[in-house]
C-alpha cells in the first residue's frame, strides 16, 4: 500500500534512488525530476499538482485509450486474484481468449506468441527466422535486413537491427548478420529525387542490399510500417508492394514491427493495413494494453508455425524459446479489455478522422512558419520537421526541438521529439495523443505549438 508523502519527500527519494530512462542525470542535480502522480483521459498531473495535456500517450506512445480506465484496472485485478500467472509452457484462459480476438483483426495470420516488451517480441521474430535457417538448411540463410531510421528495440539484438546510429553508439559490438538499406523519407530523399518523378528507389534499395549480402543468406526484412521515433516517416503507397515483391522474389520473410503503429494509432488496426501488403510476422506492444500491463506479441502465419513441427523426430526442431512474463495473465486480461474499449468507442475510426484534422493543422504550421520544413503523419501519429533555412531545408539543430518541447511543457502541453537518434536529424516534433483525442484537444496542442514556433527561432 502506498503511503502518502509530500512532494519534497518524493522528489528526494526519486533523486536518490531512481535511474531514469534517456536522461542525463547531471541535469537533475539542479532540476527536479518530472514525476507523474495521476492521469485521467488525456490529462496527467505531476506531484506539484500541475496539470498537462499529454500529446505523447505516456511519453513513449503507449496509452492509446487514455488514462484512468477503471474497466481495464478491474479486469486485471480480477484476473490476478483468480490466476495471476502460469508460464507459456501451459496457458491461461485470457491468453487463449485474447489470441483468438487478435487474429480476427489480422487476416492470414494465425499464431500468437506472448512476451513482455517490444524489444523482446522482435527478438522472438529474429530467433524464429534464424532457427528455421538451421532446421531447414545449414544456417546460412540467416541475415536480417532493416531500414535506416527505423527502431526495433533496446536489447543488443534489437539494436543490431535498428537504423539509428546515436541509439546504437557505445553499445557495440553488435550481433552479426544484420544489414541496412535506405530510409523512405521523401522530404530528404537519399537519391535526390522528387516523388512523382522517381522510381521509388528507396524501396528498390532493398534488392540492392539483398544482392550485396547474397540472396541465399537473407532470411527476413524487418520494418516499421511507418517510421516512428526516427522522424514520423510515412512511405508512399507504392512502397510496400515493391518491398513485398522483392521479398517474394528472394524467398525473404516480411516482418512488420507494429510496436508503435498497432492498435489504431495510424487509423487502421495495424499500420501495415494502410498498405497493399501481407506480412509473415507482426510484432506489437505499447498500445496492445495501453500501458496498463506489460505485454507484447509476435504473431505469425500458419506456415511459419507449421515449419516448427514438421520434423518431431528431431528433438531440437521446435521453437525452443520462453518468455517468463509472457505468462502473466494480467497482461492478457488488460489486452482483452483494451481491445474492447477500442471497438466499443470506435477509436480506430476516431484516430483516422482526428488524425486527418491534426495533419491539416500541422500543414498550416508548415505554411505559416519558415522554420517548419515538412508536416507528415497517418492517423494520430504525426509530426513536423524543423529546419534552419527554407531555401536549403537544412535541418534545425536538436537544441531547437528541445526548446520547442520545453516551451510547450511550461504551457502545460507534453509533446515528443526525435531524441538522440539520427545525427543532424533529431529535428522532428512528434505528436501521438491518445486515440480518444477530439478536435478541442488537437486545437489546444497545435495552438501551443504555433505559439512556441512564433516565439522561438533556431540559431543561425
Amino acid at each position: 500500500m502506498l503511503v502518502s508523502q509530500s512532494n519534497d519527500e518524493i522528489i528526494q527519494k526519486d533523486r536518490n534512488s531512481v535511474w531514469h530512462h534517456l536522461t542525463q542525470h547531471k541535469d537533475l542535480d539542479v532540476n527536479d525530476p518530472f514525476i507523474v502522480a495521476e492521469g485521467k483521459g488525456m490529462i496527467v498531473k505531476d506531484t506539484t499538482g500541475k496539470e498537462y495535456l499529454d500529446a505523447t500517450s505516456g511519453g513513449v506512445w503507449s496509452v492509446n485509450v487514455g488514462y484512468g480506465r477503471e474497466s481495464i484496472a478491474n479486469s486485471v485485478a480480477d484476473q490476478l486474484t483468480k490466476m495471476c500467472y502460469y508460464s507459456g509452457i501451459g496457458g491461461t484462459i485470457p491468453g487463449a481468449l485474447f489470441a483468438d480476438l487478435l487474429i480476427k483483426k489480422m487476416p492470414e495470420l494465425s499464431r500468437v506468441y506472448y512476451s513482455n516488451s517490444g524489444s523482446e517480441a522482435n527478438e522472438k521474430g529474429y530467433k524464429m527466422v534464424r532457427q528455421l535457417s538451421h532446421i531447414e538448411g545449414n544456417g546460412s540463410k540467416h541475415k536480417i535486413i532493416y531500414r535506416h531510421r527505423d527502431y526495433h528495440g533496446t536489447t543488443i539484438g534489437a539494436l543490431s537491427s535498428s537504423g539509428q546510429s546515436e541509439r546504437r553508439e557505445d553499445y557495440g559490438p553488435f550481433a552479426p548478420g544484420f544489414a541496412e538499406f535506405c530510409h523512405a523519407n521523401c522530404f530528404r530523399c537519399p537519391f535526390g529525387k522528387k516523388y512523382g518523378e522517381c522510381n521509388i528507389e528507396c524501396a528498390h534499395d532493398l534488392e540492392r542490399v539483398i544482392l550485396e549480402e547474397g540472396p541465399e543468406s537473407v532470411a527476413s526484412v524487418v520494418l516499421e510500417p511507418i517510421t516512428a521515433g526516427g522522424g514520423i516517416i510515412v512511405p508512399v503507397e507504392e512502397y510496400y508492394p515493391i518491398i513485398q515483391s522483392i521479398c517474394k522474389k528472394y524467398d525473404v520473410l516480411l516482418h512488420i514491427d507494429e510496436v508503435v503503429c498497432g492498435f489504431g494509432r495510424t487509423g487502421e488496426w495495424f499500420g501495415y493495413q494502410n498498405y497493399d501488403m501481407q506480412p509473415d510476422i507482426v510484432t506489437m506492444a505499447k498500445g496492445l494494453a495501453s500501458g496498463y500491463a506489460a505485454i507484447s506479441c509476435t504473431v505469425t502465419n500458419e506456415n511459419i508455425f507449421n515449419r516448427f513441427k514438421s520434423n518431431p523426430d528431431n528433438k531440437m526442431s521446435y521453437f525452443r524459446d520462453i518468455s517468463t512474463f509472457g505468462g502473466c495473465a494480467g497482461g492478457h486480461a488488460a489486452a482483452i479489455e483494451n481491445l474492447a474499449i477500442i471497438e466499443r468507442e470506435n477509436l480506430v475510426e476516431n484516430s483516422q478522422k482526428i488524425g486527418e484534422y491534426l495533419l491539416d493543422k500541422l500543414k498550416g504550421l508548415r505554411d505559416k512558419h519558415e522554420f517548419v520544413g515538412d508536416a507528415r503523419g497517418k492517423g494520430l501519429l504525426a509530426g513536423i520537421e524543423l529546419i534552419k533555412n527554407s531555401d536549403t531545408n537544412e535541418p534545425a539543430h536538436e537544441h531547437y526541438a528541445i526548446k520547442i518541447a520545453n516551451y510547450c511543457k511550461k504551457k502545460g502541453i507534453l509533446i515528443g521529439r526525435t531524441n538522440r537518434s539520427i545525427p543532424a536529424n533529431n529535428n522532428t516534433i512528434c505528436l501521438t495523443p491518445a486515440l480518444i483525442a477530439g478536435r478541442s484537444e488537437i486545437d489546444t496542442i497545435v495552438h501551443t505549438l504555433d505559439e512556441a514556433l512564433e516565439n522561438i527561432h533556431p540559431l543561425p
